[in-house]
């Protein structure tokens, strides 16, 4: 590379460096940065996951606005000392096996870098059991085992005592990397957040119980439900629910169905409009605008309506890997 001064006065050739292979480290710090924005991000990446194992129920605890604590435990499938071997490894997953798994994608999570990621920039655990093919007990029992990692190292598989299921615990987030701890929000700002990102995951999962503690105080606890309408109701209360009107629609292989408040329910900000396509929360202005429409002339152009809408697609006409936190499809 040739380097040129300001004023038509010239240069010496620049050297440039070396080109070199990045240490695994330091990939993961840089994954981070774009999928760990802030704790609700983690609670997010780790739900998510914890859908995945096909639970009853997911239990959330925060400490500090999860800065200090983030668990998530769920009573789902759990793992074997191989797998979990590998759970800190980057792009190490169980739910892509061929490129044509890529473009059919069915499960919340599936790039596999969100673990090595968080534990980057954390000091991570996870303690996990395989559930019985048969009544499982939710007992802590022999049988389970436990890893670790921090920063850049990752310790060996332990045998341990685990109820059936898997628990993922983050201490410490941005330990290492003091400038996105700097730019951290109040214990009560990065709360919203995570109370808002478990507010999405259960509405698209409205069969799975939840719980949210924060600082040793349940503030949320949410029932199995067996219709979004009870989910809404448990989650927004009954006056928001009984005004919403439920619909539904289909056109070759796009199913459309949800809640939607009539015009006198419509609100100041576009926050109360929750769009997911096969269960997974997205934002989408099209999707926006389309909605937006559909009141014209009905409510206050400055104002928008409520609604709750769930999209149902062929997996393989959706394409969910072009964002980082998977919150933008094609």
């Amino acid at each position: 590379m040739i380097g040129v001064l300001s004023e038509g006065k010239s240069c010496y050739p620049v050297p440039m460096p070396d080109i070199h292979v990045l240490p695994i480290a330091l990939v993961n710090k840089i994954a981070a940065g774009e999928v760990v924005e802030r704790p609700a991000s983690v609670v997010k990446e780790l739900i998510e996951n914890a859908i995945d194992a096909d639970p009853s129920r997911i239990d959330v605890v925060i400490a500090q606005g999860g800065q200090k604590l983030i668990s998530v435990s769920d009573d789902g499938s759990g793992m074997g000392p191989a797998d979990l071997a590998l759970a800190f490894s980057p792009h190490a997953t169980s739910k892509l096996n061929t490129d044509e798994d890529l473009f059919a994608i069915d499960t919340m999570g599936f790039r596999g870098e969100a673990l090595a990621s968080i534990a980057s920039i954390s000091h991570a655990h996870i303690r996990t059991r395989h559930r019985d093919e048969e009544g499982a007990s939710t007992e802590l029992t022999t049988g389970g085992h436990e890893i670790s990692a921090s920063g850049d190292s990752t310790q060996d598989v332990r045998p341990c005592a685990a109820a059936p299921g898997t628990t993922v615990t983050i201490r410490d987030l941005f330990f290492n990397t003091p400038a996105r701890r700097k730019f951290m929000r109040t214990v009560n700002t990065e709360f919203g957040h995570i109370s808002e990102q478990l507010n999405r995951l259960a509405l698209g999962h409205p069969q799975i119980a939840f719980t949210l503690t924060h600082n040793g105080r349940e503030v949320q606890n949410l029932p199995a439900a067996d219709s979004t309408m009870q989910r809404v109701r448990d989650l927004f209360g009954a006056e928001l629910a009984e005004s919403l009107l439920p619909f539904s629609a289909n056109r070759e292989s796009c199913d459309i169905a949800g809640l939607i408040g009539p015009p006198s329910a419509a609100r100041s900000s576009g926050k109360w409009q929750y769009f997911f396509l096969n269960g997974r929360y997205i934002r989408d202005r099209l999707l926006a605008h389309a909605l937006k429409e559909a009141f014209r002339g009905l409510m206050d152009p400055r104002k928008f309506p409520v609604a709750f809408i769930f999209i149902t697609l062929d997996p393989a006409d959706v394409d969910v890997n072009v964002h980082p936190t998977k919150i933008e499809v094609r």
